[in-house]
């Protein structure tokens, strides 16, 4: 609202396009961010979008800038939670949690609350502490049989830092948990529950192109053989040429006949019997 009409359109219009893009194309939604942020670098929403774009291309300085930018003009804590996980990305996770005990984690809604618990356990993970990110995860939100937003996530995490410990036959517990909560997909805990139980998945797609391969190879080589059909049927080269002449003389040479000069060998065999009439006479 701060812009003039037809800038205002501009920007959002390069907005949008960012939402429609991050999760399929983050090159190109981090392209339409840089628009929006040379269009209107002051207004909070653009310098928030250019943040999530950065983030997802796992360009954490910039995002972290980005973030910090729209949090000064705002006032708002809810970035709070991804800004301490840029701070993992930057390699420095003990800063990630310094801001996990901050007090505005106090400020944050519920899922947000739950979101910087996930970035504190994965920063706990960074530091080699696998142990302290389990109890890390050990929440009320976790233990609750309710399905929130956040619950498949959540017991994701837990099951792989089990995993991660060693702690097998729990892993797979919590893994088969977060398959139940999963509705929409957005883990992949049914492929690591399967891999567990020791299930292999064979890919259609993949046997379908093997299918594919296997077909065209006969075509070629049922084209091979028809092929040489058409070669033999077309004129003789010289080279044939030149082979078949070397068979036929050395034909000549063993059996007498020339399968071109019979006549010739008519006046042969014709001098040679008058030859031998003459001797015995």
């Amino acid at each position: 609202m701060s812009l003039p009409k037809g800038l205002a359109e501009e920007v959002s219009r390069n907005l949008v396009m960012v939402a429609r893009l991050i999760d399929e194309d983050p090159e190109s939604a981090y392209g339409y961010s840089r628009v929006a942020l040379r269009l209107a670098s002051r207004v909070a929403a653009v310098r928030e979008a250019a943040g999530f774009a950065a983030y997802v291309n796992q360009k954490y300085s910039e995002a972290l800038a980005e973030f910090r930018a729209a949090r000064r003009m705002t006032g708002n804590v809810e970035l709070w939670p991804v800004m301490a996980d840029c701070e993992r990305g930057l390699g420095r996770p003990e800063r990630a949690l310094e801001m996990a005990g901050a007090p505005e984690v106090q400020k944050l809604d519920k899922a947000s609350q739950v979101e910087m618990r996930l970035v504190a356990a994965g920063a706990r993970r960074d530091m080699d502490q696998l142990d302290a990110a389990i109890v890390t995860l050990q929440s009320p939100e976790l233990a609750s049989n309710s399905v929130q937003p956040w619950t498949a996530r959540l017991r994701y995490a837990y099951a792989d830092a089990l995993l991660a410990a060693g702690r097998e036959d729990e892993a797979r517990e919590w893994f088969a948990k977060a398959v139940e909560s999963d509705k929409d997909g957005s883990t992949d805990a049914s492929d690591r529950l399967a891999e567990l139980d020791g299930v292999d998945f064979t890919d259609a797609l993949d046997e379908d192109e093997d299918e594919d391969e296997d077909e065209e190879t006969d075509e070629h080589d049922a084209g091979g053989d028809s092929a040489s059909e058409v070669v033999t049927s077309e004129a003789p080269t010289a080279e044939v040429i030149e082979t078949v002449r070397t068979v036929e003389v050395a034909e000549v040479a063993e059996t007498g006949v020339d399968s071109e000069g019979d006549s010739e060998d008519d006046d042969l065999h014709k001098d040679g019997t008058k030859a031998k009439d003459d001797l015995e006479g």
